[in-house]
Parts: structure tokens; sequence; C-alpha cells
């Protein structure tokens, strides 16, 4: 495995901010990264889509940033920039040229701590129907699209936190009221819950020092997090969920409880997954869709969540007449040969060798790289998590890959989603051709009738 050794130092503001700071003076500019310690799972009941809706509210203004103009000041000195929303956190990005670094950390400053003095019904009412167009857009009008939303729910409990989907609920959305958001922010949108990551040309005592100057003066106003669950165990018996819908072939997946993240059962599991299905060399892809040429693609990956559990996905899309029945059987049957033989030394290889290279090839980018550190100091408390990690998978031999299939990947422990292609509906026989009529007297004309259109 490469040797990799980025400089990282942290310090921790009198108000609980961590700041981590990466230097890299290949090019200059500049990435600011904060992570917040709040996603879909730290949501109540009946207040789902809080975490992602705020994604969206802090673009529109906060106490001295008018609406959209944190994106137009800082795309105006050529930075880019964005948001994201998952179930353990949101975070906030920009990459500027060096000379805009102090502007992208003070309009981060000011919605950070100030975001409520901005926050109106009319801004609250806009970006709720902005939500709701996002979810038409990438879940409901798109095939597959609320598959990953049923795989949630089909794999983890009702009352488990990563049971419903960031986008959340529409109904709980449209219950919301301005002042459940503010409660919102004010329990989890304070320097003390969240990570900034400095990571470009800029040495690490500027980078502190700016730090310090925007969000040193910011209270330490977010509540103290909650505990992470116990561990939740593998399934002791399958589960399933069957959905007929307009899709281009059938597909299914099968999902199974890991160990948390940023644990060796969790890296055992992942190289396990590689090696049965997300490869091109895998077991799957040669026996499915090379030799018997009975799907059409699949994949295999860990997620890897904090919260007592993580998840694996197998998805496979099925060629046209084959039963999904066969295909199902037959990932079971590669399965409980997995755990049986465990992974062969070239599968372990492979695997290794598609870790590092995903991995080296993310943190060559400065935006990745700082998103990677910052997740990790975030979420584990470990900032030299991206100068270790491949070596901590490099320790995990063959046994710990087998042993971990075994307990993991067992086909009983397997939840499945699977997805139907609707038969479409045959077209109706055309009329027979009408006999010409002889032509009838003018009648008087008739007033326009309106197309009436549904919701």
């Amino acid at each position: 495995m490469a040797d990799i050794a980025y400089p990282i130092v942290d310090r921790t503001l009198p108000n609980g901010l961590r700041v981590v700071v990466s230097e890299d003076h290949a090019v200059p500019t500049v990435t600011v990264n904060i992570w917040v310690n709040v996603g879909s799972r730290h949501e109540a009941p009946g207040r789902t889509g809080f975490a992602h809706l705020f994604e969206h509210l802090m673009f529109q203004g906060s106490r001295n940033v008018a609406s959209g103009e944190h994106f137009s000041a800082l795309m105006a000195q050529g930075g880019r920039l964005n948001a994201t929303t998952w179930f353990d956190r949101t975070n906030y990005f920009e990459t500027v040229p060096k000379g805009a670094f102090e502007l992208a950390l003070w309009l981060e400053a000011d919605r950070h701590g100030h975001l409520l003095d901005a926050l109106t019904q009319e801004n609250l009412d806009n970006q709720r129907d902005v939500v709701k167009e996002e979810k038409r857009q990438r879940y409901d009008n798109v095939p597959y699209g609320t598959a990953l939303i049923d795989v949630y729910a089909t794999v983890f409990p009702p009352e488990h936190p990563y049971h419903h989907p960031t986008i959340g609920s529409m109904e709980d959305l449209d219950a919301a009221s301005v002042e459940d958001v503010q409660a919102f922010f004010r329990r989890y949108y304070g320097p003390n819950n969240c990570v900034l990551t400095i990571v470009g040309d800029v040495t690490a005592d500027d980078a502190f020092a700016a730090a310090e100057t925007y969000f040193g003066p910011l209270p330490a106003s977010a509540q103290p997090p909650a505990p992470v669950l116990h561990a939740l165990e593998p399934l002791t018996e399958p589960v399933r969920l069957e959905r007929l819908e307009a899709v281009p072939n059938d597909r299914l997946y099968l999902a199974f409880r890991l160990p948390p993240d940023n644990t060796d059962e969790f890296f055992a599991c992942s190289l396990a997954l590689d090696a049965i299905g997300g490869l091109s060399t895998s077991r799957l892809m040669h026996r499915l869709v090379r030799d018997e040429q009975v799907a059409t693609g699949l994949s295999a990956h860990g997620m890897g969540f904090v919260d007592g559990v993580s998840l694996g996905l197998v998805s496979v899309d099925i060629a046209e007449g084959v039963d999904p029945e066969v295909i199902e059987a037959t990932v079971c049957e590669e399965l409980e040969r997995f755990v049986a033989e465990g992974p062969t030394p070239i599968e372990l290889e492979s695997s290794m060798a598609e870790t590092e290279r995903g991995w080296l090839s993310s943190l060559a980018s400065q935006d990745e790289r700082a998103d990677a550190i910052c997740h990790y100091a975030l979420l584990t408390g470990d900032i030299d998590y991206v100068n270790t990690f491949l070596e901590r998978v490099g320790s995990v031999d063959a046994a710990a890959v087998q042993a971990a299939a075994a307990r993991y990947l067992t086909p009983a422990s397997r939840a499945v989603v699977a997805y139907r292609a609707r038969p479409e509906e045959p077209e109706l026989a055309s009329e027979p051709e009408q006999q010409e009529q002889p032509e009838q007297p003018e009648q008087p004309e008739q007033p326009e009738q309106q197309e009436v259109q549904s919701a």
C-alpha cells in the first residue's frame, strides 16, 4: 500500500469549533469545508427532512448576506461551492483562489452564526417547494428512484434513525413552522457541533488566525449530541419487499446490516463485497454477466455509517426473460460459497488494489481530500485518517474477510427489494376505416372546452 503523509494539524477554539488545517502549496487555491454533526439520523418523528432543508436554507441569506449572495460573491472570485446532506452529517464547502480565502470564511461564519436573522416564512415556503421539486426529479419520476428509500426501510426497523431517507417526508416539511425550523437550527448549528477543515495554499498559522477572527466570536450554542446507538445485529431471517414499477428491466437489491464504519470488520466486509460483486473481476460479474449472461450489470459495495450499523448492498440488473428468483438463488449460492471458501489470494489482492486506487484518486483532488479529512475528524475524531486508512485496510487478511462475510453477508441475513418491470399494456386495435358520409348541414359553433389538468 502507498505511504501517505499529508501534513495535518488541528486546534479547537474556545467556543468548541475544531479547526483542521492541511497545507498544500501546489496550486494557489484554498478549500474551506465545514461538517455539521447533524443529518437525517438526528431527526425526530414528525420532523424528517429538516437536515436537508437546512442545506437549502443556508443559501437564502443571513445577517449580513442577501439571499443567493453566498454563491454570487464567491463565483465572482472564481470559486466553486456547494453543500450536501447525508444520514450522519451536513457539509458545506467551497474552493477559492487564495485571495478569496477570508471572504469564504466570513460568509460561512455569517450564515453558521446568524442564519436566523434572515429566516422568514417566505424563505421557508420557497425552499420547501424547492425540496419537493427535487424529490419529484430525483426520486419520484425516475426509474428505480425510490429503490434506496425502500432498501433503508426494509433493512432497518421503523424506530431506527437510518430507516428514513435524507429527503424526508413531504408531509413533515409541510407541517413545519418557522418556530420548528428555528429550534432545529439552535439545537445543531453551533461551532461546538462542527469541524472546519482548511486545505490548500495557506499556512497553518494564517488559517488558524483567520478561523479565530471570523468564527471565534460565535457562541457555543449547539446542544450536546446524543450518544451513538448500540450495534444493530444482522437480520436473523430474510425479509423482502417487491415493487411492480415502470422500469426498464427487473432489478434486485440485496441489503445487509454491516458493522459501523471505521472498524476492521467494516473494512473486511467492504473487501468481501468487492470480491463478490464490486469489481470487474468479481465472482458475480464473471458468472451472471459474462458466463451465463443472465444479468446486464451489477454492483456491490459497503456504505459506512456511524450509529451502530452500516449497510452492504448488492444490486443486479436482470436480463430480459430471466426469472428474478433464479438470479436471487444464484447470488445466495455465491455468498454461501464465499463464506465457505473465503477470498482467493488474487481476489484479495484485486480488492486491495482497487481500494488503494480509489483512495489515492480521491485524495489527489484538494476538494475531496478536504472533505475526507473533515469527514473523519467529525465522525470519528481522527484527523489523520487519510494518512492511515490504506495501512489499516492492508492489515486485513483473508481469514478476517472470510469471518466478516460469515457473520454479516449470509443469505439468511439478507433484505431483498425487488423491482419488477410492469408489463406494457397492449395497444388497442385501430378502429375500422369509416365509409365517407354525406356532407351534413353546418352546425352552430359550440363554446370552446377547457382541458382539465390534474394537480
